[in-house]
């Protein structure tokens, strides 16, 4: 996979004028989808700092229940309060992991930050034991990087 290729299409779809921010996130879920193979679940949660609560933003992949997220809870829930990237290579393996489905093998969730702080994520699941790579993380921080200019 050659995310070098994917970065100007990740920017395009970010700037489109006449949509709104769920809809720009919604088709950059759907662009990862369609040109990671790996990629079979993509979508956001917003931090509700207060409440300390993540919720289900746009997303493109199987429906899920979990649209709201206490902090700490699952792996995004440890993302929110570690502010770290979090792998996991195989979610069978993950004592804090909440089942979305059993189609699911890995998880890789990156933080999303705006002015140096955490306000959501994105999430990303796979039908395959251990695909992530560091190549991914790097690729998905330029990808929040670039949604992060939406806020």
């Amino acid at each position: 996979m050659n995310f070098e290729n994917l970065k100007t299409e990740v920017k395009t779809i970010l700037s489109a004028e006449n949509l709104s921010r769920d809809e720009k996130l919604k088709n950059l879920c759907q662009f990862l989808t369609d040109n990671i193979d790996y990629y079979n679940w993509v979508g956001f949660y917003f931090a509700n700092h207060e409440a300390k609560t993540l919720h289900l933003g746009p997303y493109v992949g199987a429906e899920t229940d979990h649209t709201v997220i206490p902090f700490g809870k699952g792996i995004c829930g440890q993302v929110a309060e570690s502010n770290a990237n979090f792998v996991v290579p195989d979610v069978a393996a993950q004592d804090n992991y909440i089942a979305c489905s059993f189609t699911v093998k890995s998880e890789i969730v990156v933080p999303l930050f705006v002015n140096g702080i955490n306000i959501g994520q994105i999430d990303i699941d796979s039908h395959v034991i251990d695909p992530f790579t560091e190549k991914d993380e790097r690729f998905l921080e330029f990808v929040n990087e670039q949604v992060a200019k939406l806020f």
